[in-house]
């Protein structure tokens, strides 16, 4: 797929030794997220957005829509996670009685000769009853209301808000990858790359349709 055509939005990581949160938690990395909160959220429809992600093990880029009220009650659709396989990523939902290990859950693995470090268009289509999750048009998963409902309350008739972020480490990149030194999740050559600003998600665009 051809690139961006009028420059892109860049989320990178930084390594910042010791940076301290503003609620008081110290890391050696800072990066970027952004969220539509408080000024744009839907309820039913489509949300797309086109990104390129790097080769880099360990890294934990994703776009997400979150309810507004408390997690998991009002609900989290998990449109795309990259955990530094580049030949899949992966999809979720997020709800009372299904959250964290969630068993709403499936993979898209990439065909032979492309990957994530291409560019691809990362969608959702979200109903009352059906939530589908696609890649380049193409359905990789899809539940009902019925198999949500199996594990708890279907909570997907309310607002939810756009979020796009770059998260380094963590428990989904460490368990995946095993790795624990010199970060949980993160190895050394990735913080090098970190550090030399070699890693970043590129967003081209991001559009959200209402229901038909």
């Amino acid at each position: 797929m051809a690139g961006a055509q009028s420059g892109v939005l860049v989320l990178q990581p930084r390594f910042r030794k010791g940076f301290r949160t503003p609620t008081g938690r110290l890391t050696d990395f800072v990066s970027g997220r952004i969220n539509t909160k408080g000024k744009f959220d839907f309820t039913h429809g489509r949300a797309v957005a086109r990104i390129r992600m790097p080769d880099a093990t360990g890294v934990w880029p994703a776009f997400w829509l979150l309810g507004n009220g408390d997690w998991p009650a009002t609900g989290e659709i998990d449109i795309m996670e990259f955990v530094g396989e580049k030949d899949w990523i992966g999809v979720a939902l997020h709800g009372p009685g299904y959250s964290g290990e969630t068993p709403l859950v499936n993979k898209h693995f990439f065909e032979d000769g492309s990957d994530v470090t291409q560019w691809h268009e990362y969608a959702v289509e979200w109903s009352a009853q059906v939530i589908e999750f696609q890649v380049d048009g193409h359905t990789l998963y899809r539940a009902t209301r019925p198999m949500v409902e199996h594990y708890g309350k279907w909570v997907f008739d309310g607002p939810q808000h756009v979020i796009l972020n770059f998260a380094v480490g963590g428990v989904y990149p460490y368990k995946t990858n095993g790795i624990d030194m010199p970060y949980s999740g993160v190895p050394a050559d990735t913080v090098e790359r970190i550090r030399a600003g070699e890693i970043r998600m590129e967003v081209d665009w991001v559009r959200v349709y209402g229901a038909k």
